[in-house]
């Protein structure tokens, strides 16, 4: 179940292990992104482009909303 965190949080679970995932758009990617986070665009989000993650370990999903 998803659930929002802070900036510390993200940290602290990107330190032990788990994946950063950013589902912005990839032109907004390219622009500027977190460090060693992966690009999966969330219009293309589907189990042939999530493959690439590994299954055992945390997924911390990232989007921006001007809202």
């Amino acid at each position: 179940m998803p659930s929002e965190i802070q900036r510390d949080e993200v940290r602290r679970l990107v330190e032990g292990g788990a994946q950063l995932v950013e589902v912005l758009p990839a032109d907004q990617y390219e622009e500027e992104h977190l460090p060693g986070a992966t690009s999966i665009p969330l219009t293309e989000l589907n189990r042939e482009t999530t493959s690439r993650l590994e299954r055992q370990r945390p997924v911390v999903v990232y989007c921006h909303d001007a809202q």
